[in-house]
């Protein structure tokens, strides 16, 4: 394995997550293809360009490539407008091969369905295999959505289901995301690999609380909440907004130490509404114990996690949930909603809790009732945790999933 053309069609890995479309994945993207070249291994990431002054081809870091794939307008297309434009984009992707000889990738490796659409053409142009990873399902989304969410359309569906059927590897981040493969879209048991993210283990480590939280002008005897995600209805952060209001209600006096951290910016419906949540907590009453960042980087994120006693993740479907993993290799607790992979990011119990429902009493009991009173003892095991996932470890098994994908791609021609 000399070299992998990884595909993110739809948002970049240079985009600071936590906004727009960037999230999650673009973390998975960033980490692994870093890894990949540190073994020797060169990676090209094809992009859609979004603005003019995008270079074409940007170095991420030592053997690690982005190029900038000029399809539709740079700027005001949303995620749903893209399929208009993904021939436009596998033109640039296939005419960025063909400058070179024939076999110049050894792999493709698309990343959420618009990219798996790209990645089916040019495994059939290049002849090698393409692994894809989903990152998200419409199926599994339109089983759960959220108040107010609108289900995904059918032509993702249909899409989805081209492409679990043309991929040679489909990429799972868990058992229960394997399942969904095979049960909702037929996938090949054969075909399908579980491969769990990780978390930098280097960036993400306990730190001091008390240094934290005087970075962000937080007293010292605070109870501090944290959310940290993309502002939609799908990551649910009004959940926590809601449970902190019911606290309240119970325990008035807990006013005057309470802090509710919403670390983030507007993504998907979310972006409709962009001041939704600040009304919400305008409307709950609770705006002097509020505080809104921005998204932050790797650095400053983790002294979120530091600063905080217990982090949130209520979304309604997560394929995994990397910010409960980050949270927990800081030695924060997490709550989270028992949905998608929190179950295996979470240790319920042991290094967090999970809550099963979106109830914002639930939340509340949750939170003041078992998280905070066993916040040292859940403490002391998240850290050992989150080491069980490392970056190291997900980059070596996508890379031994490529071979065994290209093994079973030349059985299949020379058949």
């Amino acid at each position: 394995m000399k070299r992998v053309a990884v595909l993110s069609v739809h948002t970049s890995p240079l985009e600071q997550p936590g906004t727009g479309d960037a999230g999650g994945m673009n973390v998975y993207i960033v980490q692994t293809a870093t890894r990949m070249a540190q073994r020797g291994v060169e990676v090209e990431i094809f992009t859609r360009a979004t603005s003019s002054e995008l270079p074409p081809v940007a170095e991420l870091a030592p053997g690690v490539r982005v190029r900038h794939v000029a399809s539709g307008p740079f700027e005001g297309l949303g995620k749903e407008e893209l399929p208009g434009q993904l021939c436009a984009f596998t033109a640039g992707v296939l005419r960025a091969e063909a400058r070179h000889e024939p076999g110049y990738y050894d792999a493709i490796h698309s990343h959420y369905w618009l990219s798996g659409q790209v990645g089916w053409l040019a495994r059939e142009r290049w002849g090698v295999p393409l692994v894809h990873t989903a990152h998200t399902l419409a199926k599994v989304k339109n089983l759960a959505l959220a108040e107010g969410d609108a289900p995904e359309p059918r032509m993702r569906v249909i899409g989805e289901e081209q492409v679990v059927n043309e991929s040679d590897r489909l990429v799972a981040n868990t058992d229960i995301e394997a399942g969904e493969l095979i049960k909702l879209y037929d996938a090949e048991p054969s075909k399908v690999a579980v491969v769990a993210p990780g978390v930098d283990l280097d960036r993400f480590t306990p730190g001091d609380q008390a240094r934290a939280r005087h970075w962000f002008g937080i007293p010292q005897d605070a109870v501090v909440l944290a959310f940290v995600g993309r502002i939609q209805p799908l990551k649910a952060p009004d959940v926590l907004l809601r449970a902190a209001a019911e606290m309240l209600v119970r325990d008035p006096g807990l006013r005057s130490k309470l802090v509710v951290l919403i670390v983030g910016g507007p993504s998907g419906s979310g972006t409709e509404r962009p001041k939704a949540l600040e009304e919400l907590a305008w409307q709950l009453g609770i705006t002097d114990v509020v505080r809104f960042l921005p998204p932050q980087p790797g650095p400053t994120l983790a002294k979120v996690y530091r600063a905080a006693d217990l982090v949130a993740v209520p979304s309604y479907n997560e394929s995994f949930g990397l910010v409960a993993l980050e949270a927990q290799a800081c030695g924060t607790p997490v709550v989270a909603a028992a949905v998608g992979g929190l179950p295996v990011a979470v240790n319920d119990g042991v290094s967090g809790v999970l809550v099963h429902g979106h109830e914002p009493g639930e939340w509340a009991s949750a939170i003041s009732g078992l998280a905070l009173p066993q916040r040292e003892h859940l403490a002391s095991n998240a850290v050992g945790h989150a080491r069980r996932f490392s970056w190291d470890r997900t980059t070596d098994a996508l890379l031994e999933g490529y071979q065994e994908a290209g093994e079973v791609f030349r059985r299949e021609v020379f058949a």
